[in-house]
């Protein structure tokens, strides 16, 4: 089964037919929120708003550990993570829809594991292409199908928030190779490496990362829900194909 979890700005999604909703308990703690149960385009999903309904649960209070936990519980074997994100790459323009391949961490503090326990062996588990490539061209197969322009492929740096970067440290994520920067991209990739979930990223860009173009002199939130609306209904659309693709068995995921 599929899961979407959004994030800013995709508490909710319009094409989801909603079932009903089940609140999960996990060894971990409660996830984000109940987790909705529906169907899009006749295939059914389960959806999770990373953040809570409400958007009231910042990034580095996000129980990324019980979500996945809760979803995997129910039968999830797919994820698609929706993030918002600010652009470092120039090209990455607000309102461009990204596909990132690679993450660099720079987040602390978060539970970032389920190896934890001390009776339990040291476990390494591979992390070198960090989102499921089937996953990753699922979704830009169903772009490609919808006619949705995106960019394949980019880094993605996950940075701990809530505060925003300051200019210095933009410029040194693209000194180290980062094209994005968003709050959300971890634990939560490695976590679903850890559960087996098949895992992968749409970076919606809704900003230009501090110190770049129209933010060059401070990021404006009120430009950023300017051009929220707009890229999460590109979202919404992708999504849409993405699952009518796997239904007539254009996707092998």
């Amino acid at each position: 089964m599929l899961a979407i979890i959004g994030g800013t700005g995709l508490t909710q999604l319009a094409n989801l037919e909603i079932t009903h909703r089940k609140v999960a308990r996990t060894p971990w703690g409660e996830p984000s929120g109940a987790l909705t149960f529906g169907r899009i385009c006749g295939q059914e999903v389960i959806f999770l708003a990373r953040h809570g309904y409400g958007h009231t649960i910042p990034p580095h209070e996000v129980n990324y550990r019980a979500n996945l936990w809760a979803l995997k519980d129910h039968g999830v074997d797919r994820v698609v993570s929706v993030a918002t994100v600010g652009g470092i790459l120039p090209e990455l323009i607000p309102g461009t829809l990204v596909i990132p391949d690679q993450v660099i961490d720079y987040t602390h503090s978060r539970g970032a594991t389920y190896f934890v326990q001390s009776e339990k062996p040291v476990t390494h588990v591979d992390f070198t292409y960090p989102y499921c490539e089937a996953m990753r061209a699922a979704l830009l197969q169903a772009a490609d199908n919808a006619g949705i322009r995106l960019r394949a492929g980019g880094v993605y740096g996950a940075v701990q928030g809530p505060r925003l970067e300051t200019a210095a440290e933009i410029n040194r994520m693209e000194r180290d190779g980062a094209d994005m920067v968003g709050m959300t991209g971890m634990p939560e990739a490695y976590l679903a490496r850890e559960l087996g979930l098949c895992y992968a990223t749409v970076g919606a860009v809704v900003n230009y990362a501090a110190g770049r173009g129209l933010s060059a002199d401070g990021i404006q939130m009120e430009e950023i829900q300017a051009v929220v609306g707009e890229v999460m209904h590109q979202v919404r659309h992708l999504l849409e194909q993405l699952v009518t693709d796997d239904a007539a068995g254009l996707c092998a995921i």
